[in-house]
């Protein structure tokens, strides 16, 4: 690279084809590297080693002086200075700018995120000391046990600031001091999260800001951090806040419970008259089911097998899953089986399917209806003779607890099942 006048374009094709050639490569990696810790000033050193011919011829032409061995030392002022005297006429920093990707100084950006994590907490403490929370001494180790989690400090300053914000002011409307408010306020999950966020889906399960209040109702309550969604709305009520039970619901049909009550009444007649049933959270937990023992109820995956069951007239007690079981369909199960219920269950034939009746059947000790490796065996022969388009197993291989066989069988034949294929054989057991 040939000094050239000063009034010359220092940046030609010419000079860019030069500096960008791969020889260089590892030279602008360890430099830009340098710079960015260093505040972008070109100080100190950097060593390349192992260097090979094309980067040592390179780097002598760069450099304006032979580098033979395979390792350089290379200062950045001489570098910085051996730039601005050449056609490219301009510094170190500026023409790895050039280069490109734009550099970053990190010194900076370290000091200007510490000043907003610092103006952050500062915000909130001072958003704190305005709550009926400043008087309450578990508040503030709940800033301090958030500040130090850093779950906070990783969001985007606006997130950070606003999340926080609403953490605050939601703990101090469910808890604003005996003194102000003798009688505790109950609150639906929504209306809390639109008097605080402005949307009624602020407090949802998942989000920071319900995590944050959780944690504060925990420290304020002395109850334990909740590891399971039963757990997480238990600990609202304790809080006074009551969460949706009724959004989410469990699939029945044929229940015929022995009680008096009018919603096993009700149960009942929808039974009689080949009803399907939609419960929700908060009608499980009024009603007080009662079976007689052993009463086997079935389990499937699959609406589909309802919907041909109730068409049928079946008679048989029934509750789907509607693919993996949610808190509403594992309240009912859990309460069924208190009453000494036992449950057989079945599902799709693939490796998700598998996954979802091993669930099932672990926790209940539930009995395979129709879903063993002979069963499968049969259907997959079954689809094959009458011509089904076949659809074929994917993922990983997930093995059966109830069926040593099962899996292997499956990955034999490689043919994956859904419940309707089994559908006329199950409605037979069910009448």
């Amino acid at each position: 690279m040939t000094h050239r006048d000063a009034h010359t374009e220092p940046r030609d094709a010419e000079t860019l084809a030069f500096l960008t050639r791969p020889g260089l490569t590892r030279l602008w990696t360890a430099v830009r590297t340098r710079l960015e810790r260093n505040g972008l000033q070109p100080t100190g050193t950097i060593r390349l080693q192992a260097l090979n011919a094309e980067e040592r011829e390179a780097l002598s032409l760069l450099l304006a002086r032979p580098v033979t061995t395979p390792t350089a030392t290379i200062r950045l002022p001489d570098l910085d200075t051996r730039l601005r005297t050449s056609a490219l006429a301009q510094g170190l920093t500026a023409t790895l700018e050039e280069l490109g990707p734009p550099l970053t100084d990190r010194r900076a950006a370290r000091d200007t995120a510490a000043a907003q994590r610092a103006e952050l907490w500062s915000a909130a403490e001072a958003t704190l000391a305005t709550t009926p929370l400043t008087a309450q001494p578990w508040a503030a180790r709940w800033l301090e046990e958030t500040r130090r989690a850093g779950t906070i400090a990783r969001q985007d300053p606006q997130t950070a600031t606003t999340v926080l914000t609403q953490a605050i002011q939601t703990l101090a409307t469910l808890f604003p001091g005996t003194d102000t408010n003798p009688t505790p306020v109950v609150w639906g999950r929504g209306e809390l999260a639109t008097r605080t966020t402005g949307s009624a889906h602020g407090l949802d399960d998942g989000t920071l800001l319900a995590r944050l209040v959780l944690r504060g109702i925990t420290l304020a309550t002395g109850a334990d951090f909740p590891a399971d969604a039963p757990g997480r709305r238990a600990l609202w009520r304790l809080a006074s806040v009551t969460p949706d039970e009724v959004s989410s619901t469990v699939l029945t049909y044929g229940l015929r419970p022995t009680g008096g009550s009018w919603g096993e009444q009700a149960l009942s007649r929808r039974a009689e008259h080949h009803l399907e049933t939609h419960l929700t959270l908060r009608e499980l937990r009024a009603l007080h089911l009662k079976f007689p023992t052993h009463t086997r109820i079935y389990v499937c995956e699959n609406p589909r097998v309802i919907e041909a069951a109730a068409d049928a007239g079946c008679t048989a007690p029934l509750i789907c899953t509607s693919g993996n079981a949610t808190t509403v369909v594992l309240t009912l199960l859990d309460a069924l089986a208190a009453t000494g219920c036992v449950f057989a269950y079945h599902g799709d034939f693939d490796w998700p399917g598998i996954a979802l009746a091993n669930r099932i059947m672990d926790r209940y000790g539930a009995e395979p209806w129709r879903m063993r490796a002979e069963d499968y065996e049969y259907l997959a022969t079954r689809t094959q003779v009458r011509g089904t388009p076949q659809l074929l197993l994917s993922g990983p291989r997930i093995e059966a607890t109830w069926d040593p066989e099962l899996a292997s069988t499956m990955d034999a034949l490689g043919i994956a099942l859904h419940e309707e294929a089994a559908l006329d054989l199950l409605l037979e057991d069910l009448s």
